[in-house]
C-alpha cells in the first residue's frame, strides 16, 4: 500500500495515500469527533459525509476549516486538531444543532446510547447559547418503526444506509433551509412507503429520531394476567448478542442465561425458535427438492431458482419492487410465524386452552418481525399467531427494568417439547445460515445416503453475494447467497432478466443477516463485531449432539402425531403462506 508523509498536531505519520484526514486520523490513533460520518468502509459502500462539519480541522495554508471526513490528505500536509480555533467552531456547530433538539434525555429510548448526547458531554456542552424557535413534525409510528423528527439532526446516515445499502429508497432529505427534514417522499408516513421495516436506519440513527415501536408494557401487562398462559420463543442471532447489553464481549453465547432471565420474568413456557427454524428447514427442502426433482424431469413450468422465505424484511422487498416474481420465493412461512401456528394449535391443544388464551412473545434480532407478525394472513379470526415481538434491545431493557442481574443468574434449559432444536436451527442466525441448514436436509433425502461432514466452508463468510455448487451424489445444485437487500437487488435482476443460473438461492435483508439485525446491539458497521457473532452461531452449532433439522426427535414427532409430512394439507394450511403485490408503494414514490 502507497504511502505518504503528513503532520497531525506537530507529529509526524505515515498514513495510505488517498485516506481522507479522518481516516488518517484514525488509522493513527488520533480521534476527531463526528457525527454525521458513517464508517461503512467494512460493508463496502459509498458514504455521503460532511453534513454536520463537528469534525472540522485546520490545515496549514487554507483559510477556512475543512471537513476532517472529506478532504484527502497530500503529501507534506500539517493538520491542527486542537487548536482554540478548531474547539470554539466544534462547540459552536454543536450548540446550533442542540438549539434545535428536545431536551428530554431522562426519557428518551436513547438515553445511553445516543451519540449525540455523547457528544455534548464530550464538548463539555452545559448552556446553550443560541435560542430560537425549535422545529416541531408530528410523530410517524408504523408497525415497526417511530419516526421523531423533533430529534433528527439532518446528518443522513439513514439515507445512506437506506438508499446506497439497501437500495430501498424510502428516506431522502426533503425541503430546504430551516424546514429541512429526512422523511420519506412527500412527507408521507412510513407505513405508506416503500420502506421493508429491516431496521437499518434505526441501528444507525445518531439520535432517537428513528426506534422500534416498543412492545415491553404490553408484554409486561400479558405477563400479569392470571388468565393468559404466556410463552415466548428466542432467535438464534439474540443469543450471540444479548450479552453484549450486559458488558459481555460479542459473540458471547448467553443461551442458558437468556433463558434463565426469561423464566424469571414471568415466562410460564420459555421456547427456542431453533425448534421452528428445523421446522422451516422440513418445509422448504421438500419445497425445494420437489421443484428440483420436477425440473430435471422434464416440467418446464417448474419456478427455479426457489428463493428463501425466512426474512421478512426481504419478503417486504420483492412484494415492493418485484411483484411479478412472487411465485419464485418458498412457499414456508418464516421460523418465528411457523412458531406462533404450532404453538396456538399443537402446543395449546397439549396444554387444553384455547388460542385466545395463549400469548405468543418472540424475541427477535429484527425490527421487520414486529411487522410480520401484524399481517392479516398470519391471524386465525383475529387472533394473531405471534402477539408481540420484542428486539433484542428491548428484552435487555426489561430485564435491567425486572432487576434481575444477568452476571450471577445461573443458566437453565429450554422447556419442552418446543424447546429442542439441531446445530441446523441456530446456523439460521447468519448469513448462509439457511441454505446450509437445508443443504444438510435435502443432500440425505434426494440422494437417501448419510451425510457424515455437516459444514459447508463455501457456503460460509461475509462476501456479500457468494455463489458455489454442492454434488448431490452426481447432480450438482447450484447456489446464490446474499445479504444487504441491495445485493438481494443484483440477483433479482439476473432472475427477471433470465441470467440466472441457481436453484436455489438465500437472501437476508441485513448485513450479516439476522446477526446484523436492525434490532441487535448497536454495532456501528463494525464487521468485527459481526465476526465474533457469526463465529459463535457455528461453535453453538458444532456443540450440538444433533446437527439436521430432520433428526429432531421433537420435529419428528410433531409429524408423526399432527401434520403428517412435509408439503401435507395440515403443513400447507400451517406453516405456509403466499405474496401479494405492493407495487403500489413503490410507485407513489416514483411519480
Amino acid at each position: 500500500m502507497d504511502t505518504i508523509n503528513i503532520k497531525i498536531d506537530n507529529k509526524n505519520f505515515q498514513v495510505p495515500k488517498g485516506a481522507t484526514i479522518l481516516d488518517a486520523a484514525k488509522s493513527v490513533g488520533i480521534n476527531i469527533p463526528t457525527l454525521c460520518y458513517l464508517n461503512l468502509h467494512d460493508l463496502n459502500t459509498i458514504n455521503k459525509p460532511a453534513g454536520c462539519r463537528i469534525c472540522v480541522v485546520e490545515v496549514k495554508g487554507r483559510k477556512n476549516l475543512v471537513p476532517a471526513c472529506a478532504t484527502e490528505c497530500v503529501a507534506g500536509m500539517e493538520i491542527l486538531n486542537q487548536t482554540v480555533r478548531v474547539l470554539n467552531s466544534r462547540k459552536t456547530v454543536l450548540e446550533l444543532i442542540l438549539s434545535d433538539h428536545p431536551t428530554d434525555c431522562l426519557i428518551c429510548t436513547k438515553n445511553g446510547h445516543c451519540d449525540l448526547q455523547s457528544m455534548a458531554m464530550n464538548l463539555g456542552i452545559r448552556e446553550i447559547h443560541y435560542k430560537g424557535e425549535q422545529s416541531h413534525y408530528i410523530k410517524d409510528t408504523s408497525p415497526a418503526i417511530i419516526r421523531d423528527m423533533d430529534k433528527c439532526i439532518v446528518c443522513r446516515r439513514c439515507v445512506t444506509m437506506c438508499n446506497d445499502v439497501q437500495t430501498v429508497g424510502a428516506l431522502s432529505a426533503i425541503n430546504r433551509g430551516f424546514m429541512s427534514v429526512v422523511a420519506p417522499a412527500f412527507e408521507m408516513n412510513l407505513e405508506d412507503s416503500p420502506c421493508t421495516y429491516c431496521g437499518q436506519c434505526v441501528a444507525v440513527c445518531p439520535t432517537a429520531a428513528l426506534t422500534e415501536v416498543d412492545h415491553t408494557n404490553k408484554v409486561i401487562r400479558e405477563l400479569a394476567n392470571p388468565k393468559k398462559t404466556v410463552v415466548v420463543q428466542t432467535a438464534p442471532a439474540v443469543r450471540a448478542a444479548l450479552g453484549e447489553e450486559f458488558g459481555y464481549e460479542p459473540g458471547t453465547l448467553v443461551t442458558g442465561k437468556m433463558a434463565a432471565a426469561l423464566r424469571d420474568l414471568g415466562f410460564d413456557y420459555v421456547f427456542d425458535t431453533d425448534f421452528a427454524a428445523d421446522l422451516t428447514i422440513m418445509e422448504e427442502s421438500a419445497e425445494l427438492l420437489d421443484r428440483i426433482t420436477r425440473h430435471l424431469n422434464g416440467d418446464e413450468t417448474v419456478k427455479l431458482p426457489m428463493l428463501t422465505s425466512c426474512c421478512p424484511g426481504w419478503v417486504n422487498f420483492f412484494e415492493q419492487h418485484f411483484p411479478e416474481m412472487k411465485d419464485i420465493p418458498s412457499t414456508a412461512r418464516s421460523p418465528q410465524q411457523m412458531f406462533g401456528s404450532i404453538a396456538k394449535t399443537y402446543f395449546a391443544d397439549k396444554l387444553g386452552i384455547k388460542r385466545e388464551d395463549m400469548v405468543v412473545v418472540s424475541i427477535m434480532p429484527c425490527l421487520a418481525k414486529k411487522y410480520e407478525s401484524q399481517r392479516e394472513e398470519f391471524a386465525t379470526n383475529g387472533n394473531p399467531d405471534v402477539d408481540y415481538s420484542l428486539t433484542t434491545r428491548e428484552l435487555a431493557r426489561l430485564i435491567k427494568q425486572a432487576n434481575i442481574d444477568f452476571d450471577s443468574i445461573e443458566p437453565q434449559d429450554f422447556d419442552h417439547p418446543m424447546g429442542e432444536s439441531s446445530g441446523a436451527g441456530v446456523i439460521f442466525g447468519t448469513t448462509g445460515g439457511v441454505i446450509e441448514a437445508a443443504v444438510r436436509t435435502a443432500y440425505e433425502v434426494f440422494t437417501k445416503e448419510k451425510l457424515h461432514k455437516v459444514e459447508f466452508q463455501q457456503l460460509r463468510g461475509m462476501d456479500w453475494i457468494r455463489e458455489t455448487t454442492i454434488d448431490f451424489n452426481g447432480t450438482p445444485i447450484r447456489i446464490g447467497i446474499a445479504h444487504g437487500l441491495g445485493n438481494a437487488r443484483k440477483l433479482l435482476e439476473e432472475i427477471r432478466d433470465g441470467k440466472s443460473h441457481y436453484h436455489a438461492i438465500e437472501i437476508m435483508a441485513c448485513p450479516g443477516g439476522c446477526i446484523g439485525g436492525g434490532g441487535q446491539p448497536f454495532h456501528h458497521g463494525d464487521t468485527n463485531i459481526l465476526l465474533a457473532r457469526q463465529k459463535a452461531l457455528y461453535a453453538a452449532d458444532k456443540a450440538k449432539v444433533i446437527r439436521k433439522s430432520h433428526e429432531n426427535p421433537a420435529i419428528q414427532k410433531l409429524y408423526r402425531e399432527f401434520l403428517g409430512s412435509p408439503m401435507s394439507k395440515k403443513a400447507h394450511e400451517l406453516l405456509h403462506t403466499q405474496y401479494f403485490d405492493k407495487s403500489n408503494q413503490v410507485e407513489i414514490t416514483k411519480d
